[in-house]
């Protein structure tokens, strides 16, 4: 089985070149550096390990540390590797281990050794820290831009749909019919959680390890509160243990992120059953969909089956995160480098899917409005209806439930629906009924009567509708 790891080759013989080598006569089995690097996945972090390198170097002038011409040098360095960076032409390999040391090695070939002054007073533990940190602020920011563009796209959807009914099931069994709007504004609300959700966690992301050193904290005389303002962090780490072992932040993300995929998921697995032919509820357009390799009449629902199977890798970083820091002990563990992949690939995976799904949803789906009509007349789901409709002339409930259910198995035995039952049919079963039961169990005033705050009365849809909006600006 071929490796994952990026080819060993490239690794450098001499231990001069790594920054902790001196304690060391050897270099690294090849093996052993390419398996121990991260750079093939960490050099995410570049852009935000330069701004934070630079507020850094800031710091140092600010407090003294550092004299402002090699403060100055430091920062156009960085800089210069930024741009080299973007035009694709820094590219560092294996033997640089991380993104950190591939940076400063970069700074101390453009500038000299003034560029090794860049780690005083920290280490590439609260370094790390500080970005991913900076990296998920970002994409959190983003996340939640995307869920509003997912939501925008669930009300215009709706608002095309309020007085269409499609049934409502329990059990995956037909229940009580609603208004197609309010079915999928329950997606909203989901989203509405997981954007809140997100901006709740994005608080304790916004906080800044940066100065806490391997461990302990440092000698130097930084000021911590100056790089925190500088890079925008709302507050600080108080323990230096905690600060740079800390991955609680990422935990709560992946929590977030896995419900944001179940949310999509569920919304993916009724999309995948409405366009089946036993469904027959809605029609994919050909710019969602794809075909059969083998099969030409086939129209596949690639996009929700992929969300649903996506979920999986999602649930399971978080998993692994979980169980990565069950187990360590203060303070940092080389164990914490597997955290950066799981970030980055549910943050890619989560984005991909709230795009596709916002695509799905604005462009692929055609509802089958006289498929949908037909649906909810065609069963029992008004049966609830008709013991409303007794309970509301005095007959007790539970009484009227029974009557209900023996007035439905009588209509299974004669093969007949409720709406087909005669005024003498009707009052064999209780002398109550009178002729306005059939507006009653109409599927259209059995939406429009539960008007209930919350309900799917068309009256309530509309206002919800409103206040979606509203929450959208």
């Amino acid at each position: 089985m071929a490796s994952s790891f990026p080819s060993a080759s490239s690794a450098k013989a001499d231990p001069g070149d790594q920054p902790w080598s001196q304690r060391f006569e050897s270099a690294l089995n090849p093996v052993i550096a390419a398996f121990n690097a991260s750079i093939h996945f960490d050099i995410a972090l570049i852009e935000y390990d330069l701004t934070g390198s630079q507020a850094h170097v800031q710091m140092l002038t600010h407090t003294g540390i550092l004299p402002a011409a090699e403060a100055n040098a430091i920062t156009e360095g960085l800089e210069r590797i930024r741009q080299e960076y973007r035009q694709g032409q820094f590219q560092p390999g294996i033997e640089a281990e991380d993104v950190h040391f591939a940076v400063e090695r970069r700074l101390i070939e453009l500038i000299g050794d003034t560029g090794k002054k860049l780690h005083t007073g920290r280490s590439r533990n609260d370094q790390v820290g500080t970005d991913i940190r900076l990296y998920l602020r970002d994409q959190i920011h983003q996340i939640r831009h995307q869920i509003r563009q997912f939501q925008q796209a669930l009300v215009s959807l709706a608002e095309d749909h309020i007085q269409t009914l499609i049934p409502g099931y329990t059990h995956l069994q037909r229940a009580q019919p609603v208004s197609l709007a309010h079915h999928l504004l329950a997606y909203f609300e989901m989203a509405e959680r997981d954007w809140q959700r997100l901006g709740e966690i994005q608080q304790r992301v916004n906080i800044s390890p940066l100065g806490l050193g391997a461990l302990a904290g440092t000698p130097f005389p930084i000021d911590r509160h100056y790089t925190a303002q500088q890079l925008g962090f709302r507050d600080l780490y108080r323990n230096s243990l905690d600060g740079v072992s800390d991955r609680d932040f990422a935990i709560e993300f992946l929590c977030a992120a896995s419900l944001i995929m179940v949310h999509l998921s569920r919304l993916a697995e009724e999309v995948i059953l409405w366009a089946s032919e036993e469904f027959g509820f809605v029609k994919l357009s050909d710019s969602c969909a794809t075909g059969s390799s083998i099969m030409p009449q086939k129209k596949n629902p690639d996009v929700p089956e992929l969300v649903r199977g996506k979920s999986g890798r999602v649930f399971g970083h978080l998993q692994s995160l979980l169980v990565i820091m069950k187990g360590l002990p203060l303070a940092y563990n080389k164990d914490l480098q597997e955290d950066k992949e799981a970030i980055f690939d549910s943050v890619i995976t989560v984005k991909a899917c709230l795009e596709a799904m916002t695509i799905l949803l604005s462009e692929g789906l055609e509802f089958q409005v006289s498929r949908l009509q037909a649906a909810v007349g065609e069963d029992f789901s008004n049966a609830t209806d008709v013991a409303d409709y007794l309970a509301a002339k005095g007959v007790p409930f539970r009484d009227a439930y029974n009557i209900v259910g023996t007035l439905v198995k009588a209509c299974l035995a004669e093969g007949k629906l409720l709406k087909d039952l005669t005024l003498p049919e009707w009052q064999r079963f209780h002398p109550q009924f009178t002729e306005n039961i059939y507006t009653a169990i109409a599927p259209e005033q059995v939406v429009a009567a539960r008007n209930s705050f919350g309900g799917t009365g068309f009256e309530q849809v509309q206002q919800a509708i409103e206040v979606a909006r509203s929450q959208l600006h």
